[in-house]
């Protein structure tokens, strides 16, 4: 299970902080069974994030996930942009990340994490906290096997079927 990781945030891209939620997304994602082929950083910037994310989708790996771009400031274009790229929502996804976030803080019902399949790729938006990203990647982590079976068209993914 090819992953990639896009971490969007334009003090990052300046090299004025440092790149954590993006090496914990990677690390999590490791650690789920993916194989992380690619690590970028890009700023704030809609035109730069969809280009990206059109870009790893092309490439064919199974999750792109990014971290990064996903509050209330102006600036905070993530969702947006994943909403441009994604064919098919995964509402599913979207409603556990939601819900978690919420559980474990108040303040989760800000959340704005978006999911949804573009091609064979699973899209998910995760906070730029590594400690949001900590506690709510724990929500796909058990879904990434079935979900990539899923996505390259595999139909005995869904077990027996009757009738």
């Amino acid at each position: 299970m090819r992953a990639a990781i896009l971490t969007i945030s334009t003090r990052v891209s300046r090299s004025e902080a440092e790149d954590t939620s993006g090496l914990l997304l990677a690390r999590l994602a490791e650690e789920a069974g993916c194989d992380v082929t690619a690590m970028e950083v890009v700023p704030d910037d809609w035109a730069l994030i969809t280009d990206r994310m059109h870009h790893w989708v092309e490439d064919g790996v199974a999750f792109l996930l990014c971290t990064g771009g996903t509050g209330f400031t102006p600036d905070d274009q993530t969702p947006e942009a994943a909403l441009a790229v994604i064919e098919r929502r995964a509402t599913g996804v979207e409603h556990a990340l939601h819900a978690e976030a919420q559980r474990r803080h108040p303040m989760g019902a800000l959340s704005r994490a978006v999911a949804g399949i573009s091609g064979e790729t699973l899209l998910v938006t995760f906070p730029g906290s590594p400690r949001a990203i900590e506690e709510l990647f724990g929500v796909i982590a058990p879904l990434m096997e079935h979900a990539a079976q899923l996505l390259r068209g595999d139909r005995d993914a869904h077990g027996p079927r009757g009738g």
